[in-house]
């Protein structure tokens, strides 16, 4: 039966696009894997980073060569066909980008839709994990899948999606993921947010994460003004404030952990480990490792050194003083 959500505009066909075009409709929205970044639930890119390509400001990273989404790309069709035998539903491809019908910046690809099931038409989602990976599927989707699979529920209007995932080359799972409307309508809420920015081209905050610091560096790459007096700016210096504040419980947070890290070293000894009620630990001696001698390699042989030697680009650093109070 159909459900009543069905209301995905066709934008693109897929199939009719050269790469540079399907960049370019990438590129007037927010897509399904964009999701979590967007919202700022993604573990490997800010809501800076994407912002800055988003408006043009820095090129998407080019994944061609990316052994994971090679094998990942390779493996959709197979994935496709063991879902539909286990299932026993049917699974076709949507060779189109689909674009929700009152917000238009939200697009999305579907790996498959699902057909022949009770609740209606539902989205593939397919995955492939590595060993490494295995532990984040253990609870269920890791939450930036889930951002990435509402976002497709949102735009085509299914009731339903499975995630299919392959860990490890062996492990076959299935999830399911439910349509979940004030789920759809927060991620929506907080989507828009971030594609004002994009709209408006005002920079949004960065959010801690290393990748915002590399996002902030290719922003400002160079100090090119200098040093401003912020000392009669009532805001500034309640954030310089904040800041001092955190870096003090952060250092003291360290070395507490610290502490505690070489107590639990020092009850351990020689042994390789320990179990405890909440979890494990693990101290063992790792696989000796050769290094080249710099030192004598600058002495022995200097001209090798240059002829391998490389030129890398400076970058800001960012360094704290402290006022000496005034006696």
């Amino acid at each position: 039966m159909k459900t009543r959500y069905s209301q995905a505009l066709r934008l693109a066909d897929t199939k009719a696009l050269t790469h540079q075009q399907w960049l370019e409709v990438r590129q007037s929205g927010i897509g399904s894997s964009d999701a979590a970044v967007a919202i700022g639930l993604s573990p490997y890119k800010s809501p800076l980073s994407l912002w800055l390509e988003k408006t043009g400001r820095r090129p998407a990273p080019d994944l061609s060569n990316n052994e994971a989404v090679f094998w990942g790309t390779t493996l959709e069709p197979v994935l496709a066909y063991v879902y539909a035998q286990r299932t026993k539903l049917k699974v076709r491809r949507v060779n189109a980008v689909l674009q929700h019908p009152e917000h238009p910046f939200m697009l999305a690809n579907l790996d498959r839709e699902v057909l022949g099931h009770p609740d209606g038409v539902g989205t593939l989602e397919i995955k492939t994990a590595g060993y490494h990976s295995a532990p984040q599927w253990e609870q269920g989707i890791p939450l930036a899948y889930q951002c990435q699979v509402l976002h497709q529920l949102a735009v085509t209007g299914h009731a339903w999606a499975d995630v299919a995932v392959l860990i490890a080359g062996q492990d076959f799972r299935i999830y399911r993921i439910n349509r979940d409307d004030d789920k759809i309508a927060d991620l929506i809420q907080r989507e828009t947010v971030f594609w004002q920015h994009v709209v408006n081209d005002t920079q949004p905050e960065p959010d801690g994460s290393e990748d915002a610091g590399q996002a902030l560096q290719s922003i400002y790459p160079e100090d090119k003004t200098p040093v401003l007096d912020l000392t009669e700016s009532a805001e500034m210096n309640t954030l310089f404030c904040h800041f001092l504040s955190a870096k003090e419980k952060k250092e003291e947070a360290e070395a507490r952990e610290a502490r505690l890290k070489q107590q639990l070293q020092a009850a351990l000894g020689d042994a390789g480990g320990a179990v405890f009620q909440e979890g494990k630990i693990s101290w063992k001696r790792s696989r000796d490792r050769v290094v080249p001698d710099m030192e004598k390699l600058s002495h022995s042989h200097p001209e090798w050194l240059q002829q391998c030697s490389k030129t890398v680009p400076g970058s800001r650093r960012f360094t704290v003083q402290l006022q000496r109070s005034k006696s």
